[in-house]
């Protein structure tokens, strides 16, 4: 699993994602609407992986990474507002993406983020 998985799912969360977005920012959303269909949608795209085959922690890490991915601008403001260097900031939504996997899996967390860095490192680079 590596840039292939990425280069499928990528493009089918930012799309989806972003018309909801769209929605949201329009005011056509509240928070609690939002926060539902990007739930729903993150378990969409799990369910499609699952569907092609893909085991199941290897979709969980999938769905993580591109959110992880796609969270880079979010991430960005968030280390300016913060005034925190964007790694420290990256590394917090690392590890919190991490956690979730590792307890609804029951794996190792530290394995987890390893993976985790590895398949968005290697997707940007």
């Amino acid at each position: 699993m590596g840039k292939e998985l990425m280069a499928l799912i990528l493009p089918r969360l930012a799309q989806r994602l972003n018309r909801h977005l769209r929605r949201y920012q329009a005011g056509e959303m509240s928070d609690s609407q939002f926060s539902r269909h990007f739930e729903g949608l993150l378990q969409q795209q799990y369910a499609w992986l699952a569907n092609q085959g893909i085991p199941e922690l290897d979709a969980a890490l999938a769905v993580h990474a591109a959110v992880l991915v796609l969270s880079e601008p979010g991430l960005k403001a968030e280390a300016e507002e913060e005034g925190l260097p964007l790694e420290v900031i990256e590394y917090r939504a690392l590890l919190t993406a991490a956690s979730d996997i590792a307890d609804t899996y029951e794996v190792e967390e530290r394995k987890v983020a390893k993976r985790l860095s590895r398949l968005v490192a290697a997707y940007l680079e």
